[in-house]
């Protein structure tokens, strides 16, 4: 009997492991977009500073400036579209409730021709519609996915801006970890650059497998694109830096 309950009990809490994973899974998505952003962005302006022969104080000014603001930014954008994307499913949702409510016959008709296209006819199709449409929120469901084919996203708003900001920040701050902790000025600006180089290719390694895992894509494959996207930010941002010096300089 004493067995039968400890299992019961470790059945239990698997399952609630298990919705605890799916939830932190659920935002994954946001955390690889977020700390795409993050690590790009202050890169870019890591390389740029650089590329210009700005000092070390500088370089850290800029680049937690663009990591606190952008961060911040992208996080708003974040919370309002989810925000704005649920309001407008709500608003359809209370048309349909309405639809339902004063026109049933033209919406029971629609639900008829969805299901006639799906390939049923005869005594089931209208087994179907009877079966659907006897129940109202069941019913308005299924207008709202098969005929506005539009769905609810159950992430919450604010969750999804934190978890970017938190990646953006995460992430972010990476390229800029070797400017931080230069203590004593152990290291030259060049040296400094080439170990930022380092840790941020390291980052978008990380980021990259992060993001085959949400995709369900290749490795390999999301590993060298998020390489060759950072750099190329990097890279190109590096040489405006680089020529904008010489042009103020010469």
């Amino acid at each position: 009997m004493e067995h039968s309950h400890s299992h019961t009990h470790s059945h239990s809490h698997d399952e609630n492991s298990l919705h605890k994973s799916t939830d932190l899974q659920d935002y994954l998505g946001e955390f690889v977009y977020g700390g795409i952003d993050g690590s790009v962005t202050t890169f870019a302006v890591v390389a740029g500073s650089a590329g210009a022969g700005l000092p070390v104080s500088v370089v850290l000014i800029l680049g937690f400036a663009n990591l606190i603001a952008d961060g911040f930014s992208m996080s708003v954008g974040a919370y309002l579209s989810t925000r704005s994307e649920r309001d407008n499913y709500e608003k359809h949702k209370r048309i349909e409730y309405e639809e339902v409510e004063l026109i049933p016959e033209k919406e029971r008709e629609e639900i008829r021709d969805i299901y006639r296209k799906k390939g049923f006819e005869g005594e089931l199709l209208e087994k179907v519609v009877e079966v659907i449409t006897a129940d109202k929120d069941r019913w308005v469901d299924v207008m709202m996915k098969e005929e506005l084919e539009m769905s609810l996203d159950h992430k919450s708003p604010l969750g999804k801006a934190l978890t970017t900001f938190l990646a953006f920040l995460v992430v972010g701050l990476i390229p800029l970890l070797a400017y931080v902790f230069n203590f004593n000025n152990a290291l030259n600006p060049s040296q400094l650059f080439t170990l930022s180089c380092v840790m941020t290719g390291l980052a978008f390694m990380f980021i990259g497998w992060l993001k085959a895992r949400v995709t369900h894509t290749s490795y390999p494959k999301a590993i060298l694109e998020t390489l060759f996207l950072g750099g190329s930010a990097a890279a190109l941002s590096y040489f405006v830096g680089d020529l904008l010096e010489r042009i103020v300089a010469g």
